[in-house]
């Protein structure tokens, strides 16, 4: 590959890095062509971008865009994919079920909320942690729920005294 060709790759690269809030890094080897179609399907159907890259080139645009990570370059070994995403947890979800399935990707690191996560251990943190849309959803909710208690309590009130101005209605003077 001639240097320009590096050049353009690495500024690309730095470019998405720039644009993409979050990114994991994986390593998909061992997965045949069938399921890394599959891999790559649920990947657009998420909205997860998915590139295979040399390590050394995704390391010089991390560092190009002041990315001083060593944890994460310590990792990045051996066939490397990288998964954009603005989705906090959907490539964890998928790395997680294609390797409940079989066996690979294999989570090597990721970059999400600012915060930078190493090793397919932190793969089930990583599932857990809740999109911005999810905590909007989860604020909502603990927001509404004292209003509907004191509604549910409202009405449920309301519809004794109903059923009490009927007995005593009915009741023969």
């Amino acid at each position: 590959m001639k240097k320009e060709q590096k050049t353009e790759i690495i500024d690309a690269l730095a470019e998405q890095l720039k644009q993409a809030p979050h990114f994991y890094v994986a390593d998909t080897s061992g997965l045949n062509a069938e399921n890394t179609s599959k891999l790559r399907r649920s990947c657009f159907e998420k909205k997860v971008q998915m590139l295979v890259v040399k390590n050394t080139l995704l390391k010089k645009a991390l560092e190009k865009n002041n990315f001083e990570a060593t944890d994460l370059f310590a990792v990045m070994e051996g066939p490397t994919a990288i998964m954009f995403t603005e989705t906090v947890n959907a490539p964890a979800k998928l790395i997680k079920e294609f390797n409940d399935k079989f066996g690979k990707p294999v989570l090597k690191g990721a970059f999400v909320q600012n915060n930078l996560y190493i090793g397919a251990d932190a793969l089930t943190d990583l599932v857990n942690l809740k999109s911005r849309e999810e905590l909007i959803g989860d604020i909502i909710t603990l927001l509404q729920s004292p209003v509907r208690n004191v509604i549910s309590g409202m009405v449920a009130r309301a519809e004794k005294l109903a059923d009490e101005n009927k007995v005593i209605s009915e009741r023969p003077e």
